[in-house]
């Protein structure tokens, strides 16, 4: 079976950089160690930090000994009012928030100051988005579909800002843009979606569209493996999502040659080795 592997595939800059601090203070062990929400959307990942003493709160309050712990803030970012929170708490933390997310919240910040409505396209119930929505000074509308952006209103001399999530799919971003500037609001449009997973989007795009089956890696609750998929089934019909090595069936291959794998930016080089060997050497 010929397989190809998309480069961009696995951890990205902000999930490595933020994994890799959890097992560092895992190894050195000091105090109870939290993370705000799981530390990426990967239930291997989050098991095996567990083992390690690592452990998921999902809000400061749930922390038992706020003095005796200390909490890692995600890639995904945080609101303001959760690093107040902290401090109030007297919880000690170490910020491995994305450069890519403190960016937008630094514009929405300064933006909503100055009386523009923000527009974050995304999805309204994702850790990011709502880590984004929480430096806003007024409340910040989120449109993820079509219909969403042809039914917003405004008034007509209320100004705009527009950003994105990190990881949401950079043609649909475009689309809904699209539908919102003919509303002819005044409007600043950011593309706020990061490098990397407009790589990632388009090296899976011409892979699919090359291939007789695609697998996409990554967990169950990714939003980034999700848009891959969503990418990869338009171009090719016979597309899986996979968590690991054990979803895979021989039926996914019984008419196949050719094989496309490419995995979102939570997945570890190690499921997607394990992947790419198996289905090389077993089908």
């Amino acid at each position: 079976m010929e397989v190809r592997t998309a480069k961009s595939a696995g951890f990205c800059f902000g999930v490595k950089r933020a994994v890799d601090k959890a097992y560092e203070l895992a190894e050195h062990k000091e105090k109870a160690i939290y993370t705000l929400g799981p530390i990426i959307h990967n239930e291997e990942v989050i098991a095996d930090l567990e083992k390690k003493g690592v452990f998921v709160a999902e809000s400061p309050e749930q922390i038992p000994d706020p003095k005796n712990s200390i909490v890692i803030i995600r890639s995904h970012g945080v609101g303001k009012a959760v690093y107040e929170q902290l401090k109030q708490l007297g919880i000690a933390y170490v910020d491995v928030t994305c450069p890519f997310v403190l960016k937008i919240h630094k514009i929405v910040e300064r933006e909503s100051e100055k009386g523009s409505q923000i527009v974050i396209m995304g999805n309204k119930n994702h850790p990011e988005v709502q880590g984004i929505c929480g430096w806003c000074h007024t409340p910040a509308v989120v449109i993820e579909t079509r219909q969403e952006a042809e039914e917003f209103q405004l008034k007509s001399d209320q100004k705009i800002c527009i950003v994105s999530q990190t990881t949401f799919n950079y043609n649909k971003f475009q689309d809904l843009v699209e539908i919102l500037e003919k509303k002819r609001y005044d409007r600043i449009v950011l593309n706020t979606i990061c490098s990397a997973t407009q790589e990632r989007q388009n090296e899976a795009k011409i892979i699919a569209g090359s291939v007789d089956t695609m697998l996409v890696i990554g967990g169950k609750n990714s939003s980034n493996t999700q848009k891959l998929y969503e990418i990869c089934k338009k171009e090719c019909g016979n597309t899986y999502y996979i968590q690991t090595l054990v979803d895979l069936d021989s039926e996914m291959f019984q008419f196949s040659s050719y094989v496309g794998i490419t995995a979102g930016a939570s997945t570890p080089n190690k499921i997607i080795e394990e992947v790419q060997e198996h289905v090389r050497n077993e089908f």
